[in-house]
């Protein structure tokens, strides 16, 4: 575009004068009011003056993206490793991924009715969509009678968002921005922020985090769609499941596989597999033991680091007799409008999303008799890699059993 082309040729020249003249540390660019920007090259200033803030925005991130004045300082880039961010973006950069997204018909279809049910809170507002890919929900926030939609999109995806923003004559309407919320600026603070920022299990990719991020830019008494999120959790019985998994490491039993012995590395073996002992899929409701216990986080009121460490402690009320293998967890999102609550169920008793469930296995499995409580505390701790550790404890209250796990949440099996 031609606010790139600027950029480039802004780039390139400061970069040849603070060379030829060591103006390196005397090198400025400064936003004067809305919509003009001065360049200061020593004892020399250009000011440029856009027609638009919104023109005046795109430049200004731009340029920050392309002098490298937001990549080590940036909240996101605190938080996570270069390695899993660059592989993170690269496949929500792919036409395929977001197709299997929109095609959950779920997930769009309520996406779609929460926004149009409660148009009243959309229009004529000012909307910011937070890793908006495709552009889809900004697209329902037009069609919902938005004045202007932001669309803040960090993948290559952002390129196509425009395509179609373009192709559907929505150009004055929905600016597509290219860049992480983090880094970017907008020309106006909004009055709601969307969002689809839900990984599995509610909380892997970390991208609530932008999303709370994206505060910022919330005007005073504004909304989020959606509002709030309920991580479910039950206990479950599913012996084929926990043997399927812990036999994988007899394969390093064997003394002579092809005439090598593999069984010095069982134990090691046997450590990956505990790790891994988590599944996404999904699954009959009639192996869950109890009701399930419920944590949520309101988005209104939650800060970013709310969400680094979360302790959920559970007791539950045994339904049924048998082996207890792990816990079951699944989650539910509201968009709290004007008009209507509008939910998003990912539960095993709706239709299946592409989220699925997750369960994640005991070390040991626990017997329980009806009527007995089984107690402890699930704790899910942030790492740099977008994804959470998860370490369970749980104990049968009536006989002082105890089985726990330590679980890795971005390596998921699918059973």
């Amino acid at each position: 575009s031609t606010l790139e082309i600027l950029c480039v040729c802004v780039c390139v020249a400061l970069s040849y004068l603070s060379l030829m003249c060591s103006l390196s540390r005397e090198t400025e660019c400064s936003r004067v009011g809305k919509q003009s920007f001065i360049i200061t090259l020593g004892c020399n200033s250009v000011l440029l003056q856009f027609s638009s803030p919104a023109e005046f925005t795109s430049f200004y991130n731009i340029l920050k993206s392309c002098r490298g004045h937001n990549a080590e300082h940036s909240v996101f880039s605190d938080r996570t490793e270069e390695s899993s961010a660059v592989q993170y973006f690269q496949f929500y950069g792919y036409l395929s991924q977001q197709q299997n997204m929109m095609q959950d018909y779920v997930r769009t279809g309520t996406y779609q009715r929460a926004i149009l049910q409660n148009h009243v809170d959309f229009k004529d507002k000012v909307v910011l969509d937070v890793g908006c890919g495709s552009g889809i929900l900004s697209f329902f926030a037009a069609q919902a009678g938005a004045r202007k939609v932001y669309a803040v999109e960090a993948s290559t995806m952002a390129q196509h968002a425009e395509v179609l923003v373009n192709s559907n004559g929505m150009g004055d309407r929905v600016v597509v921005i290219a860049g992480k919320v983090e880094e970017i600026s907008l020309p106006e603070q909004v009055d709601i922020i969307i969002s689809e920022p839900m990984g599995y299990m509610l909380f892997n990719e970390r991208m609530l985090e932008s999303y709370l991020h994206a505060k910022k830019f919330l005007k005073p008494n504004g909304n989020m769609f959606p509002t709030l999120g309920d991580v479910h959790l039950a206990p479950f019985t599913d012996e084929q499941l926990y043997m399927e998994q812990f036999t994988k490491a007899n394969f390093w039993y064997q003394p002579s596989f092809h005439g090598v012995d593999l069984s010095s590395l069982r134990e090691a073996a046997v450590d990956e597999n505990v790790m891994i002992s988590l599944s996404q899929d999904t699954f009959d409701i009639r192996i869950l033991m109890s009701k399930s216990v419920k944590y949520t986080v309101n988005f209104l009121d939650a800060k970013e680091g709310d969400l680094h460490r979360m302790e959920i402690p559970f007791k539950f009320h045994m339904m049924t007799s048998g082996l207890v293998h792990g816990l079951a967890f699944w989650f539910d999102v509201a968009f709290i409008g004007s008009a209507v609550t509008v939910w998003l169920s990912t539960s095993p008793t709706e239709p299946l999303t592409h989220w699925y469930q997750v369960r994640c296995l005991l070390q040991s499995p626990l017997f329980t008799k009806a009527g007995d409580t089984l107690s402890g505390t699930a704790t899910l701790i942030a790492n740099k890699r977008q994804s959470y550790d998860i370490s369970m404890v749980a104990q049968v209250d009536q006989t002082g059993s105890k089985s726990s796990n330590l679980l890795d949440l971005k390596n998921p099996f699918f059973s």
